[in-house]
């Protein structure tokens, strides 16, 4: 598979957890420990692909940390993203434990807002080079 067709993949990956994510903001139905994961998942795909992009590659990780670290030692300015690495425990920690009543909550509509930043910054990446 291709470079630009990988991304592609992982970049329509990442818009259907985007696309639940808009969809449950407001839910007080689904708990943040879903909210996190699918966000999560979303940056992890969209880093993914930024790091395809760039020419590189990485091992099966799902470290937000460790890609956003991949891509800033290729000479990206990645400071704007480092907020999104507080979503590594929801693809771990708490995928498999609920949240404790002194956990802070996540600030949904604003972590939406930041992980639209990052798939909206790796999909112009993209557009440029094809």
């Amino acid at each position: 598979m291709n470079v630009s067709r990988e991304v592609s993949v992982l970049l329509a990956m990442a818009v259907k957890d985007i696309d639940l994510l808009r969809f449950i903001v407001s839910s007080d139905l689904v708990a943040d420990e879903i909210f996190g994961f699918h966000g999560q998942q979303a940056v992890e795909k969209s880093l993914k692909a930024w790091v395809y992009l760039a020419g590189g590659t990485f091992d099966r990780i799902h470290d937000l940390r460790r890609l956003l670290i991949v891509l800033q030692d290729a000479g990206f300015n990645v400071e704007q993203y480092k907020e999104l690495i507080l979503l590594n425990s929801f693809a771990v920690q708490f995928r498999y434990e609920a949240m404790e009543e002194e956990d802070v909550p996540l600030d949904r509509t604003d972590t939406l807002r930041k992980v639209e930043a990052l798939y909206k910054h790796v999909l112009e990446e993209l557009k440029k080079r094809q």
